[in-house]
């Protein structure tokens, strides 16, 4: 089973005071436990070192403009369990 995560950020006044990082691990517990063996979205390039430091994949290839933002992103992913 694989899901999407959409329109996941913070605001800039609380970036890199590790909430972003709580949510994550949160939402990927979450998933576990209903059985999610993989996670993707359509990572902000900007936040991509973010998503990295979180054990996220990016698919080297998959860089593109998002149609809503029309900021550039790249496919991004991980796998919950193994």
């Amino acid at each position: 089973t694989t899901f999407q995560l959409r329109y996941v950020a913070t605001d800039f006044d609380v970036q890199g005071k590790g909430l972003g990082g709580i949510v994550l691990d949160v939402v990927e517990e979450e998933l576990r436990a209903l059985g999610v063996e993989q996670v993707w979205a359509n990572g902000r390039n900007t936040a991509l070192d973010f998503y990295r430091a979180h054990n996220w994949q990016l698919i080297v290839g998959s860089e593109h403009l998002s149609p809503e933002t029309k900021l550039p992103h790249t496919i991004i992913y991980k796998l919950l369990l193994s």
